[in-house]
Formats: structure tokens, sequence, C-alpha cells
């Protein structure tokens, strides 16, 4: 199952129409979004199911049975991924389409891109080839997830910044 999500402030419907078209024409490939805020309206998919809005128990449990996921550029989407071993398709939403006040989500898929298991389609008309190649040849990510926890010495370099010393972290 591909599980897709655009976050929880703003829609993104040039994401969920490219997947959309994408669909219908691999009507084989179960998908499920999450296409939007609570209540909001905007594009209503026709090839997939989707609910507006996920409690953060449903999106957790779409998440884990998850084969990949499409999202946007939020972090939180990309730290779950990684987290949970999932490969990743982003689709970073642009500042010049208004879909986000700036070019920041464009940066964000360009850093994380290098890492294994997350793919970027920096354009909607990128994504269907790299969800074909997807399905073709999943990866698979063995190694270690990321800890949940902040490296000690970021901690330790944070404290400084912010007591304005050189305070080291506890053990």
């Amino acid at each position: 199952m591909i599980f897709v999500t655009v976050g929880h402030e703003l829609r993104f419907d040039r994401l969920i129409q490219a997947l959309d078209r994408w669909s219908s024409e691999n009507s084989k490939q179960e998908i499920f979004a999450q296409v939007a805020e609570l209540g909001d309206t905007g594009y209503a998919p026709k090839n997939f199911e989707w609910k507006n809005f996920l409690t953060p128990e449903e999106f957790r449990d779409k998440f884990q049975q998850a084969d990949f996921v499409v999202a946007h550029a939020g972090m939180g989407t990309i730290i779950t991924a990684m987290t949970l071993k999932k490969p990743l398709v982003i689709v970073p939403r642009k500042g010049s389409l208004k879909e986000t006040r700036n070019d920041h989500q464009i940066a964000t898929a360009d850093q994380f891109s290098r890492r294994d298991g997350i793919y970027t389609a920096q354009d909607d008309s990128d994504l269907g080839s790299i969800l074909d190649e997807l399905i073709c040849m999943p990866p698979n990510l063995n190694g270690d997830a990321p800890s949940q926890f902040a490296q000690p010495n970021l901690i330790s370099a944070i404290r400084g910044f912010i007591f304005n010393d050189d305070r080291q972290l506890e053990s």
C-alpha cells in the first residue's frame, strides 16, 4: 500500500492530482491518502481511498502499513519515514505556485534525497516514473533507524548557546 500525506496545514492538490492520474493507469496499486485539514475542501481523488484528516493513531497505523510513503517535504513525515524505515517519495511544495510561503521544501528535499530510501520528485511529472521504479525494485532499508533523541553533542551545543556557557551534557 502507498500512503500519501500532505501534512495538516495546507492542501496539496498538485500532488494529489498527479497521484490520481498515475493511479488511473495503475489501478491495482492500493493507495490511501490524507489530503487536507479537517473540514477543508479542494480536489477529491477519484482513483484511490482518501480522508481529509487522520487522527494521530490513524496516521501512525497507515504509515506502519505502507510499503512506501509519498509526501510533501515536511520534517515530521521525513523523520517518521526514516524512523520506521519506510521508503519515501518527496514532492516538495513550491513557493512560486503559492503552495507554501517560500521554497524551503525544495531545499529540504534536496538535502534528504541524499539518504538511502528517500527519493525526490522535483516536479509532479517525475512522480509516476519514481513510483514505477519503487514498485519494480523496492529498496531494502535494513540500516539503523535514526535515534528518537538528539545526539549529545547537539544538546550540549544548544545548551551552551542558550546559557551562553560551555556546560556539558551530564551522562
